[in-house]
């Protein structure tokens, strides 16, 4: 299976992040998003690497443009539920987890043949 050039560079990304190279991981986010600035795993990526350095509003910014993309996102809607409880604000938190546990549930009622569509 042949990757694009952004998949291969969020991929890269990932392993950066993984070893505790955050300048790495973001430098190739950063990469990625420029080659395609509508990556859903680009930004949903750079949102968990910010995260963790607890760059919180920056971190903000990127699962919400994670969100535009796709707002019926399990991972995403956990993500903004975890940066909102970390920035203090818990009623946004309960507001995505709960939409997050949702799609959850909608995605286990479905079946694993039809979560893929």
């Amino acid at each position: 299976m042949s990757h694009s050039p952004p998949r291969d560079l969020i991929d890269e990304a990932t392993f950066e992040f993984t070893l505790g190279n955050h300048t790495a991981a973001l430098a190739k986010l950063d990469q990625a998003l420029t080659l395609e600035p509508d990556s859903l795993d680009g930004w949903l990526a750079r949102a968990e690497v910010l995260f963790d350095q607890r760059l919180l509003d920056e971190a903000l910014t990127a699962a919400e443009r994670a969100h535009q993309l796709a707002p019926e996102d399990v991972h995403v809607n956990t993500t903004l539920s975890r940066i909102w409880m970390e920035r203090g604000d818990k009623q946004q938190a309960e507001h995505f987890g709960a939409q997050a546990r949702m799609m959850g549930w909608k995605q286990e009622l479905q079946g694993p043949a039809d979560a893929e569509d």
